[in-house]
């Protein structure tokens, strides 16, 4: 693009934005929604498996604010993926991960290099 002289800087800069938003767009994609790889090449096929992916996450955040989970979002999916097939409640799993965030809280731990 940057040896295409009939285009005008302010253009190309545009055109640049763009390509950054879109490298943006796949980073969050590739942090947040878990996908790995693209089980499709078409158009359509990548689209679909965005999709699904954006839905079970906004479907799982819904979950997680409804349920006042204080947990973050990402522990809260690890969470689920682990207990994903065992027949409990939700709210139960999450009551042990808390209990054990509590009994880790120890005022009277070891502080390292405070001088």
């Amino acid at each position: 693009m940057t040896n295409n002289f009939t285009l005008s800087a302010l253009t190309i800069a545009a055109i640049y934005r763009s390509r950054w938003q879109v490298e943006l767009f796949f980073k969050w994609i590739k942090q947040h929604l878990r996908i790995k790889a693209f089980y499709g090449t078409s158009e359509s096929a990548v689209k679909t498996q965005i999709w699904i992916a954006v839905s079970v996450y906004f479907l799982v955040a819904i979950v997680r604010k409804r349920l006042a989970i204080k947990s973050s979002l990402y522990s809260f999916l690890q969470i689920l993926s682990l207990t994903l097939f065992e027949k409990m409640p939700i709210l139960r799993a999450f009551e042990d991960i808390e209990s054990q965030d509590l009994a880790t809280e120890n005022p009277k731990h070891l502080i390292l290099f405070d001088f």
